[in-house]
């Protein structure tokens, strides 16, 4: 019995090593099939690629991406949003807590994501924008996608609403907007599932509202 055991063994394992060799053996068969002129082709496509993709992000960093920087003026923000297809906003006041928790994190995404320019404006120089985006809880992100409000983060509710939320979780809202690329689940926060109380800001266009600012830190 002990040896018939055996011969079964050897013949799954025998036909087991002839299927590895199989397909090892068709691999190589189509690695042999490319010449010189195949792989040099192949080459010179990548390096294109590469090129391209460099030639891109020096095109972002000449536009102001890659660093988080304060814009002073609505003026500066209508010629930032119209320069760059992705923008995120941060309207802030310097008084408000939780706006320089935001400026850390954006700090950080600003270097991470170069396809997206990154800037802040205070809410007291720009009453007009803050009216028009009915910018009334600080802080609030606007998301602009080809010059037009793609969505809005107000406050930290869709972060945990915690002071305490992560670059990542941020960078994950962030992404459901596609104001980013976003190379993670977007079905599932970083922290787990979404919280059944979070509601993500719509957009309701031409909607103009008086300009009264509530700060989303319970410290203010």
């Amino acid at each position: 019995m002990a040896d018939q055991s055996m011969d079964i063994l050897s013949k799954v394992l025998e036909q087991t090593a002839k299927v590895v060799e199989e397909k090892l053996d068709a691999q190589m068969s189509k690695l042999n099939e490319f010449d010189e002129d195949d792989l040099e082709r192949l080459k010179e496509r990548r390096l294109e690629a590469l090129k391209k993709a460099q030639k891109q992000k020096q095109e972002w960093l000449n536009k102001g991406h890659g660093e988080y920087r304060e814009i002073s003026s609505e003026k500066d923000f209508f010629g930032e949003v119209k320069d760059s297809k992705n923008v995120v906003c941060h309207f802030y006041k310097g008084s408000t807590f939780r706006c320089k928790i935001l400026d850390k994190h954006l700090t950080i995404l600003a270097k991470k994501h170069v396809e997206t320019k990154f800037i802040t404006l205070n809410v007291d120089k720009a009453p007009f924008l803050t009216d028009r985006l009915r910018i009334k809880v600080i802080p609030t992100m606007c998301l602009l996608i080809d010059g037009k409000t793609k969505d809005y983060v107000v406050g930290f509710t869709d972060m945990g609403n915690t002071d305490e939320f992560s670059t990542e979780m941020l960078e994950w809202r962030l992404g459901c907007a596609d104001v980013i690329n976003y190379s993670g689940n977007l079905m599932e926060p970083p922290t787990g599932p979404v919280r059944s109380g979070t509601k993500f800001t719509k957009v309701d266009k031409k909607t103009i509202r008086g300009r009264t600012y509530d700060s989303d830190s319970d410290s203010d």
